[in-house]
């Protein structure tokens, strides 16, 4: 019967199965801190019992894990078992991540669709389709987001689009008579932890799952934890309370947080000046638009443009408006002032204290932007009585409220159009009375572009019109950056001060004035979880000092003592810390913590999120294994006994609580717990979590610990493709977690995750890379057992009688072993594949062929060896396979997962070069052979034919000809390492070469110029042509290898110089190659016989 086609994947499956089940009945991942009787004393522990602690940001729990969470925690899995063969108590604890508004919102959703369709969710095949009825943006007056109204339309069952959080649900593997059960949002917190706890442990991760918990209150152990946290950091004054600008869901009436949004991560309010423009006559079209309008009566409007340049405001020459925009009139917090904006614009201000009342748009006129041109308006601070309304391409409704100042002077975008205003007055249907008149005045003088700095760098850059808008946007960057950090003022009150002083002054001068308010928006789009567009409101709330100076000052500390692994990531974090301020950390809506002094919110997600590497320390001992601490754990402490105090003994080296019953050894026991594994050494997670999450572990230990609990470590890493697209459930390009292993097996899934890529850039798992390891693997498995089955035939003598081969095969293993560690130790996984499995067979296959080519049975000590070293350097990566080689068919004692690390021997690195350099002419010979080939095939039929009994004459050269000793001296002579953008002195080069009539020579500039690519890449070393080893030896020691593995019938060495002494010397294709042999490169010449 016909193998099938699974059957290598199923024997590995089955392997992977078995070595689960060794190490669940060893508890072999279930790691403690030494006992008292094993080591006392606190201060020497680490030095008899080294550890690692590393941590992997806990996964959010709506839903199965997948593949990209696989990619993620894999780089702490391989790390923990590459530490473990170090020695060291390598701990790795994985927790589930619930708090936050994500699961509350499915609920919710849930619970609408269940009162539509039923318990069931039966949907008729056409039915009116559902929506939710449009919401007042005023807070007080929300409507019940459960409330549902009907417009006509079809909804078909058996559409593939998932319209509803049902279907998500089936989608995920959700039976639908369960769904209803999952509007309860505790539901969620029972039915997802025991998947992603089993998929983990399926694909084989070294969790110490003792310590795995679920957040929220739902585990009071936790709960009590995130208490004691902020308790503290109120106490610390790092927790305060006021008005504050933040990204806001009017729908949810909530802050929206990174983790509520389902995009816009990262967003922040961008703050504005708004300048109010008073009309002082509307065009003709807009009084026309507007005549007979009850509510404006009386009224004064203003335009109001949001401005990030208030100090610019002396410059106004006319406003812009864009021609189709759709403008309102609203109604403001005072009573007899209207503003005429975007609805976006007044959707924002609703909320920050500039309405009638908070959440309240009351529009009062709808326009459109062509009415307003004409429009006579007074701008403060303008040089000028009054200013005009004009149009300008590319008024943005989605930026800013939709009318726009004009600074030609030092905006290069208002001078562009402005020109193009004044050059086609009759095309754009403007009144020449209405810009003519008014030219730019000067208002900043900076070194670089004078005071008039738009007109000055647009003539610069030759920008002719509005539509340049490429080189305006350099012009923009490079002038509103000179004038900010090198521009004075030249007029005004503050004329001789610096922008930088000036700015701040202005503003406020205009605010004070009621010529301007403060506004803000979001940077870019940010849309809610539950699907709206939000805003920034100003209100009260509670909120974390992020960049407080001091507290900011600490964390720059940490910062500096920390190893990040990359440049870039260190950037990032320095970028972060360096504009990262106040961060609303409660909410009203969603699972979560309570604030302890405040019930009315809760901790927001990012906020309980910050220093839970603690609490695996210690969770183990409080929560008897059961995630939400409903089981009593081994020291038998209740929830309620975990008092601040309690905590701050344990994780501060507080006093010892006076509030708690908790008996004394049972804290101690605890203490022990987190001193021995603290600090963290590596947490690992994405690189989008830098701008937040990491940032803020970074504050928060600083704030709550000693310093030497701060952390050690952070890796960031990409995204995760998958067969290079992005992974998305719409598109059919995803994979589960589990799903990944039941196609591929664990091994074969790790080893394809870690082959995917390290740095910061997106890594790629690829289906035929998984395939292929299921081969290589199963491969391996084979030859082991077969070669194992014939040990009784190799070689068995010592070291001191090794063969060339047998010494090459040692140095590689050695310089294998030594290059696998650092690899592992700098957490390049992808690297660490390359040397301790690919490379390493690589060796092993050379050697087992060079023997069976040379008729010399291979060293039973040494194949020994390399099963052994093979099996020990990869399985932090394919752990199952390695252990089943290494008890089963190795019979070693003990797990893999327990050994050591292989110690390395001596590396001959002559050995090493003259293997190389034997390569080196393989390759180049078989290079000829195909090139034969080439020619043959097209129907030459006078070349050379691999194929036919052949010949080979290799000529050696003693020395190098004189014209390359010559150039490489000019060369060495230009060479500057100092100048990384030049290495070397090109006139020097040329002028030399000259000198020395070497110019002339054509083959000199060839040469050179690969020479130069070399020194790029290898360093000064080339210049060095001094070869390690006797060229003429290793040739004649090694002509009947070449000439076996070649397959000729005889292999002639002859020296270059003595290339007439051979019969065929005069020929012409021996005499052109013996000219072309140089010392460490020899030519040949190959013939058929």
């Amino acid at each position: 019967m016909a193998e099938p086609k699974t059957a290598k994947r199923d024997a590995l499956i089955d392997i992977e199965k078995k070595a689960q089940k060794l190490w669940e009945d060893a508890k072999a991942f279930e790691v403690d801190a030494p006992t008292i009787e094993e080591h006392a004393d606190m201060k020497t522990i680490h030095q008899a019992h080294p550890k690692f602690l590393s941590t992997t940001a806990y996964p959010y729990l709506n839903g199965r894990l997948h593949l990209g969470h696989g990619f993620t925690v894999s780089k702490i899995e391989f790390a923990t078992g590459y530490q473990r063969l170090q020695g060291k108590r390598a701990l790795f604890p994985l927790g589930w991540h619930c708090t936050g508004m994500p699961i509350r919102a499915c609920a919710d959703k849930l619970a609408r669709e269940m009162e539509m369709f039923g318990k069931n969710y039966e949907v008729p095949e056409e039915t009116e389709t559902p929506q939710i009825e449009k919401l007042n943006l005023q807070e007080a007056e929300r409507v019940d987001p459960t409330k549902i109204v009907a417009k006509k339309g079809k909804v078909v069952a058996k559409s593939t689009g998932l319209k509803y959080q049902f279907q998500i649900m089936e989608q995920i593997g959700v039976p639908r008579e369960d769904i209803h059960k999952f509007a309860d949002p505790q539901q969620w917190l029972t039915y997802f932890p025991p998947f992603a706890t089993s998929d983990t442990k399926k694909i084989g991760y070294k969790i110490d799952f003792r310590r795995s918990f679920i957040t929220t209150d739902a585990n009071p152990f936790y709960d009590a934890f995130i208490r004691w946290q902020f308790n503290k950091l109120r106490a610390l004054n790092k927790v305060k309370y006021g008005l504050r600008y933040t990204i806001y869901s009017p729908k949810d009436g909530q802050p929206c947080m990174d983790h509520d949004r389902s995009s816009g991560e990262g967003v922040g309010p961008q703050d504005y000046t708004c300048i109010k423009l008073k009309v002082i006559e509307f065009s003709p079209e807009t009084q026309a638009a507007l005549a007979g309008n009850k509510d404006i009566e009386g009224k004064t409007i203003f335009m109001v443009a949001a401005t990030l340049r208030p100090e610019t405001m002396y410059g106004q020459t006319n406003c812009f408006v864009g021609v189709d925009l759709k403008y309102g009139i609203f109604k403001t917090h005072k009573s007899d002032e209207l503003f005429l904006m975007t609805e976006r614009a007044a959707r924002n201000m609703a909320f920050q204290n500039l309405s009638p009342s908070n959440g309240e748009v009351s529009k009062v006129a709808d326009l459109v932007g062509r009415q307003l041109i004409g429009t006579q308006v007074k701008a403060p601070l303008s040089t000028y009585p009054s200013v005009y309304v004009l149009p300008m391409d590319g008024v943005l409704a989605t930026k800013g409220t939709g009318v726009v100042t004009s600074v030609p002077s030092d905006s290069p975008d208002d001078y562009a159009t402005v020109m193009d205003l004044k050059k086609k007055p009759d095309y754009y249907k403007v009144q020449p009375e209405w810009i003519v008149p008014f030219e730019p005045v000067a208002i900043i003088n900076t070194p670089t572009y004078g005071n008039l700095a738009a007109p000055t760098i647009c003539a610069q850059m030759k920008i002719a019109s509005q539509k340049d808008k490429t080189q305006l946007a350099l012009a923009k960057d490079a002038v509103y950056k000179d004038g900010f950090y090198n521009g004075v003022m030249v007029i005004g009150e503050y004329a001789g001060k610096p922008v930088q002083e000036a700015k701040p002054e202005i503003r406020k001068q205009l605010i004070e004035a009621g010529e301007a308010v403060p506004y803000n928006e979001p940077e870019n789009l940010v849309m809610s979880r539950s699907g709206e567009e939000c805003i920034v409101a100003l209100m009260d709330q509670w909120y974390l000092d992020y960049g407080e100076s001091e507290w900011r000052a600490q964390a720059e500390e940490c910062l500096k003592n920390m190893n990040v692994y990359t440049e870039e990531t260190r950037n990032a974090f320095e970028k972060n810390l360096a504009w990262l301020n106040q961060w609303a950390c409660a909410r009203s809506y969603g699972l979560g913590t309570r604030l302890p002094w405040d019930h009315n919110f809760l901790v927001e997600s990012l906020s309980d999120s910050t220093i839970y590497m603690a609490y695996y320390t210690i969770a183990s001992l409080l929560q008897g294994g059961s995630i939400d601490g409903s089981i009593p754990g081994p020291l038998g402490i209740r929830a309620e006994q975990m008092t601040d105090q309690a905590f701050e003994y344990i994780f501060a080296e507080g006093p010892f609580p006076t509030d708690s019953d908790i008996p004394h050894a049972s804290l101690e026991k605890l203490r022990r717990e987190f001193e021995y594994f603290y600090p963290l050494d590596v947490r690992t997670t994405g690189k989008e979590l830098i701008s937040n999450h990491l940032t803020f572990t970074i504050y928060n230990h600083v704030a709550l610990f000693p310093k030497k609990y701060w952390p050690v470590s952070f890796r960031a890493n990409g995204h995760l493709l998958l067969n290079g697209d992005k992974m998305a459930k719409s598109t059919g390009n995803f994979l589960g977690l589990a799903e990944a292993v039941e196609k591929y097996g664990a091994d074969a899934t790790r080893l394809a995750l870690a082959d995917a890529g390290d740095s910061g850039e997106d890594a790629n798992f690829e289906d035929v890379t998984a395939n292929a390891c299921i081969l290589k693997l199963h491969t391996l498995m084979e030859w082991i057992q077969e070669t194992l089955a014939a040990k009784d035939t190799f070689r068995k003598t010592g070291r001191e009688a090794y063969n060339f081969y047998d010494r090459v095969f040692e140095s590689h293993m050695n310089k294998l072993i030594n290059q696998a560690e650092a690899d592992y130790e700098a957490t390049f996984y992808r690297e660490a594949v390359k040397s301790a499995f690919y490379e390493l067979m690589t060796a092993r296959d050379f050697y087992r062929e060079a023997c069976a080519l040379m008729e010399i049975p291979m060293n039973h000590d040494l194949i020994m060896r390399y099963m052994e070293v093979q099996v020990l350097l990869i399985s932090p990566i394919v752990s199952h396979w390695s252990e089943h080689i290494w008890g089963n068919v190795l019979g070693k004692e003990g797990l893999v997962v327990n050994a050591r690390w292989p110690k390395s021997g001596p590396v001959d690195e002559a050995v090493l070069q003259e293997i190389e350099y034997l390569r080196r002419q393989l390759t180049n010979v078989r290079a000829t052979e195909t090139q034969a080939l080439k020619k043959k095939k097209k129907g030459k039929t006078d070349v050379f034919d691999p194929f036919k009994p052949k010949k080979i004459t290799i000529l050696i050269a003693a020395k190098f000809p004189e014209w390359q000793e010559a150039s490489i001296a000019v060369l060495q002579g230009a060479y500057q390492p100092e100048n990384k953008d030049k290495l070397f002195d090109d006139e020097k080069v040329k002028k030399e070469l000259a000198a020395k009539g070497l110019m002339k020579d054509k083959k000199v500039m060839p040469f050179l110029h690969d020479l130069k690519k070399k020194a790029a890449e290898q360093g000064p070393s080339v210049f060095s042509r001094t070869l390690s080893f006797d060229e003429t030896e290793v040739l004649e020691a090694h002509s009947e290898y070449l000439r076996r593995i070649l397959g000729y019938e005889t292999l002639t060495l002859v020296k270059s110089d003595e290339v007439a002494s051979i019969p065929e010397g005069a020929e012409d294709d021996y005499v052109r190659a013996a000219e072309q042999s140089v010392p460490g490169q020899p030519t040949f010449v190959v013939k058929n016989i």
